[in-house]
């Protein structure tokens, strides 16, 4: 009886360091994930829905494959180059913002006691390079999806429609990835992005089509 009792005491001390070493799930910090998370999901989501977006403009008033390839590409890189800039002005104007506040407790609690508490909080600081670089990358890899979807089909109607689902499948699936890295809804995620990228290249490809039958076509 006293071994079995040893054994039993010994395999719950064998639990009890496990799960002390172990970081519970639920403990765990998402929002350390919230730079280059934002960064490259909102990217890649842009991408794809400005490029397809103009493409789909282009679409609405030309048949020519090459103008959707042409305005396509135009979208890809405008798009990356106006991401990255506005990625970098951004984040270094939060950099500002949370150095100046670093500054100011240092100034309130004293500075040799915080020169180790300051070297910890500007490690965790936002970096606007990365966070431009990660947009502008993520801007290009979804913008290529509408054209390279388009750019094999030579039937107007159905390249259309093709770029649609390459488009509504990315969407779908740049929704998933975002929940599931910051352990949000899957379902309200890629309803969000997918019913917002829809919406986008209807109302561009309506209007457009509007102005073209009122006699701008190209």
């Amino acid at each position: 009886m006293a071994a079995q009792n040893h054994v039993q005491l010994t395999v719950l001390k064998e639990h009890d360091n496990q799960n002390q070493n172990e970081v519970p799930e639920e403990e765990f910090d998402y929002s350390q994930r919230a730079q280059w998370l934002r960064a490259g999901i909102l990217g890649a989501n842009d991408g794809v829905v400005t490029t397809a977006s103009l493409m789909m403009g282009v679409g609405a008033v030309q048949k020519d494959v090459n103008a959707m390839i042409l305005i396509g590409f135009a979208a890809l890189f405008a798009g990356a180059c106006s991401m990255a800039i506005g990625e970098f002005v951004s984040v270094y104007s939060q950099l500002d913002i949370e150095l100046a506040q670093i500054k100011r407790e240092n100034t309130i609690r004293g500075q040799n006691h915080e020169e180790q508490g300051e070297e910890d909080k500007k490690e965790g600081l936002p970096n606007p390079f990365l966070a431009a670089i990660a947009s502008a990358v993520a801007f290009s890899l979804g913008g290529i999806i509408p054209i390279l979807a388009a750019g094999f089909i030579s039937n107007h109607k159905v390249r259309m429609a093709v770029v649609v689902a390459a488009v509504s499948v990315a969407l779908f699936v740049f929704g998933g990835v975002g929940a599931v890295l910051g352990r949000t809804p899957a379902v309200r995620s890629c309803a969000r992005v997918l019913i917002g990228g829809w919406m986008a290249m209807a109302i561009t490809f309506g209007l457009t089509k509007l102005i073209g039958s009122a006699g701008m076509e190209m």
